[in-house]
């Protein structure tokens, strides 16, 4: 299968004039760090040094710099004989981690190839095991630091998640294990009563409501970065440390992988993101889903299924889902025209 494109988002540069990136993680099972290190320099490029047994650096790929590791907390103990036996013991769960560093949209399409190849060795996803709970996160820069380019993303995503999760359900292992919780409706709730807010404000709402790292878009690492620029340390107080990776970047990590799946791909899940900045973008509609998210809810919740089925209506009537599937249609049809030829 031919390598997919990765449609534009609405705004492609940031203040300076340089294109936006995104670095992507991939986590996945059934190679070693070791073979899904071979295989990359094999598709992309470029030479692999081994750090330990599980963990590799890959430096001049046609993408840039990769990082292959087995992703557990294991790897950091003191004790390298504990290290050592419990990444053993674990690879059968434990899933192997593959990190890029901040890539163009251009990149993007290699980096789905390397996808092809993997799924081809044995790569294994989300629902080949009921305790894997694979993600795939996307980590696109910012385009700004300002309200529109803060606060109207995260206000889109909170606005749409129910719908998200119900029109495109992620695996029941990642519902259950806490690395992609939705956001508390007491958060989407302030941010409704209050609006189109800065994204100081955001911040102490976001701080308030969900100061934890695990939901489906982790807007913590702006925010941290956020307080290196103005010299505060909003974040570290909330958390109760400072171990939170600050960087000009959302943390989109809802989506499964489901790597070992054939109708799966990277593109499909970079659809997700490019649904919220699109919205994001159309204030108008924004402003409608804000409205009908308050009318849904009034000041008690007691299940989210009702506004996951108005906000779709809100977003059909809009075209949005529509210009999305179309889209995507579109390119699996060039696809299949080109494979034919």
């Amino acid at each position: 299968m031919r390598a997919q494109t990765f449609p534009d988002l609405p705004q492609m540069t940031d203040t300076q004039g340089d294109p936006r990136r995104c670095g992507v993680e991939i986590e996945f099972s059934g190679l070693t760090a070791e073979k899904v290190a071979d295989i990359t320099t094999r598709i992309l490029g470029g030479t692999a040094d081994q750090a330990d047994d599980h963990a590799f650096t890959i430096t001049g790929s046609e993408i840039g710099g990769i990082e292959v590791y087995l992703d557990t907390a294991l790897r950091h103990a003191e004790s390298s004989a504990v290290k050592a036996i419990g990444l053993d013991l674990g690879q059968a769960v434990i899933p192997v981690e593959l990190v890029t560093e901040p890539l163009t949209l251009d990149q993007m399409a290699p980096l789905d190839r390397l996808r092809c190849a993997l799924r081809e060795a044995g790569a294994e996803g989300s629902r080949a095991g009921l305790a894997y709970g694979f993600g795939v996160h996307f980590n696109p820069s910012l385009a700004a630091r300002d309200t529109k380019s803060i606060t109207y993303p995260l206000l889109a995503y909170a606005l749409i998640e129910d719908w998200m999760r119900s029109a495109h359900p992620i695996d029941f292992s990642r519902k259950v294990l806490p690395f992609t919780d939705p956001y508390p409706t007491d958060l989407v709730r302030a941010f409704c009563d209050q609006g189109f807010v800065t994204p100081e404000v955001a911040t102490d709402l976001y701080l308030r409501h969900a100061s934890g790292r695990n939901y489906g878009l982790d807007m913590l690492p702006i925010f941290a970065w956020m307080d290196e620029e103005d010299g505060t340390t909003k974040v570290a107080d909330a958390l109760g440390d400072d171990s939170t990776s600050a960087r000009p970047a959302f943390h989109f990590r809802l989506p499964d992988c489901r790597i070992d799946e054939a109708d799966w791909s990277l593109r499909g899940e970079w659809l997700r993101w490019l649904l919220v900045e699109e919205i994001a973008a159309d204030e108008a509609l924004l402003v409608k889903l804000l409205h009908g998210w308050e009318d849904a809810h009034g000041r008690v919740t007691l299940s989210r299924a009702p506004w996951a089925r108005r906000c779709g209506e809100i977003l059909k009537d809009a075209g949005v889902p529509a210009r999305t599937i179309a889209r995507d249609k579109t390119e699996d049809q060039e696809n299949d025209e080109g494979e034919a030829a």
